[in-house]
């Protein structure tokens, strides 16, 4: 019963409760907007009906998926001035220039192509048309690169200076801080999981309409649907390898705390790599099952498996100098460790349903192969294991992110503000507790009215325009072009 008088506790609950709420959505948009700009481009090409209604078919889902995912990031604006004062009055300088272009310079991008797809058709060209869903995307992903900005900057700070009192750190060099060392692996780590995300979810979609089988429209598009997401896929999961790589890379030159956790290393010496293990944080010590190959870990980071990396005995004292240690980057640890298990058991999580989904791309590459025979219903089985294959990388997003923000602690800007300095101590635990509260309710109507709508769109699939209305359609195309002629 402590904690519901913890404020800090009760802050970083609260907060860990909207993060997650909001990267529900947040990954499927930027996975699923890449699927509307395809569909549209196979439209474009072939000015097929079943085509044109599979790109609003998707433009209808991410419109959705999009909304929610604006809504659910205003509760996280809000907390950092009343949950987390202290952290806004420190960083404010730092992050008022990528909050500020992620407004101006995606949001309304993707906002006003969105407006675009979704109500002007019929009242511009075909190839401004698929360029707009192309800018959708494109605004998407530039979103995610400048929060992702921001939040690399609190792992590896760069580019600024801190005032004199300590109060507050100053930009000094803009570049610098937004391509701080974390932030191109970070970027290109999450964006191609949030695209293995989507890539999953249109075979998720292909396979429950060759389970139904209702119609031959549906049969024909559920194959399009998984040949699409399977070939996105395994593109997507290729790339995640040397992605992962730049990323575990990057920790282990600037995170040496992290990357001890990661592999649970209660001392100095190689880092090998763990299959599982349990991690008991009382006794600092950890009962693994490593791969056998010494040095593992050192080897994919250095290319030598002798390079020794601090353990956590060393970095919890702290400051530690690290300039002995040929595989860091960065001169000196401040102290502190994080939650070991959690960050362990996290990293572990993610690599095995990485493992799952390649998996899962192969099963999938099966049922693709076993529909080619009209005559015979898809396996059940393999198509009910692949409607629910978007789970895996959805989990694997979740663990990935429970590594990096759990994996910094104590700091909330890594060396330079401890979490439970940047919290607000005037707001009381009650008020936190009746928030905490009024979120969950809100949240759990506000997912299930989503799940509904979703669902109900899925179910009814792609439609078809009417003859009339695309009579309708094709003849107010031909006055566009004209009135352009014209001009």
């Amino acid at each position: 019963m402590e904690l519901l008088t913890d404020v800090a506790f009760l802050s970083r609950f609260q907060f860990a409760l909207t993060v997650i709420f909001h990267f529900l959505f947040v990954p499927l948009s930027i996975g699923l907007g890449l699927f509307v700009a395809l569909a549209e481009t196979r439209y474009y090409k072939t000015r097929k009906a079943e085509d044109k209604a599979a790109t609003r078919f998707w433009a209808r889902i991410f419109t959705t998926t999009f909304v929610i995912g604006v809504a659910t990031g205003i509760t996280m604006e809000f907390s950092f001035g009343t949950n987390w004062a202290n952290y806004s009055r420190f960083v404010g300088d730092i992050f008022g220039a990528p909050l500020a272009a992620e407004a101006l310079l995606a949001f309304f991008l993707e906002s006003v192509f969105l407006g675009v797809v979704l109500f002007a058709r019929e009242k511009i060209s075909p190839k401004l048309y698929l360029v707009s869903t192309w800018l959708v995307w494109f605004g998407s992903a530039l979103s995610a690169l400048w929060i992702l900005i921001a939040n690399s900057w609190m792992q590896t700070p760069a580019g600024y200076d801190v005032l004199p009192d300590g109060s507050k750190a100053v930009i000094t060099d803009f570049f610098g801080a937004a391509l701080n060392p974390s932030t191109v692996p970070r970027y290109l780590h999450t964006v191609d999981a949030l695209l293995i995300l989507g890539s999953f979810c249109v075979i998720a979609v292909g396979a429950y309409y060759l389970l139904r089988r209702r119609t031959p429209e549906q049969i024909a598009y559920g194959k399009r649907f998984i040949k699409t997401g399977l070939i996105t896929g395994i593109v997507t999961v290729v790339l995640m390898l040397p992605f992962a790589h730049m990323q575990a890379t990057q920790v282990a030159e600037q995170q040496p705390a992290k990357l001890a956790a990661m592999e649970g290393q209660w001392e100095d010496g190689p880092v090998g790599f763990a299959l599982a293990g349990v991690v008991d944080e009382k006794t600092k010590s950890s009962t693994l099952l490593e791969l056998p190959f010494p040095g593992f870990t050192s080897f994919l980071a250095t290319g030598d498996s002798s390079t020794a990396y601090p353990g956590l005995n060393t970095v919890e004292k702290g400051p530690v100098d690290l300039t002995s240690y040929k595989g860091v980057a960065v001169d000196s640890y401040p102290g502190g460790i994080p939650p070991v298990n959690v960050t362990f058991q996290a990293y572990h999580i993610m690599v095995i349903l990485f493992g799952a989904m390649v998996l899962w791309l192969i099963l999938a590459g099966v049922l693709l192969r076993k529909s080619r025979d009209e005559s015979r219903p898809a396996p059940k089985a393999l198509a009910y294991l692949l409607v629910f294959g978007p789970l895996i990388p959805f989990l694997a997003i979740q663990a990935g992110w429970v590594v990096t923000e759990v994996g910094r602690q104590p700091w909330v800007v890594y060396g330079l503000l401890k979490t439970n300095d940047a919290i607000s101590m005037s707001v009381s635990a009650p008020e936190i507790l009746i928030t905490i509260a009024l979120f969950i309710v809100f949240y759990v109507v506000l997912f299930v009215a989503w799940v509904r709508i979703v669902l109900g769109m899925i179910k009814t699939g792609p439609v078809l325009e009417t003859a009339e209305a695309a009579a309708a359609g094709a003849t107010a195309t031909k006055a566009n072009a004209d009135r352009k002629g014209g001009e």
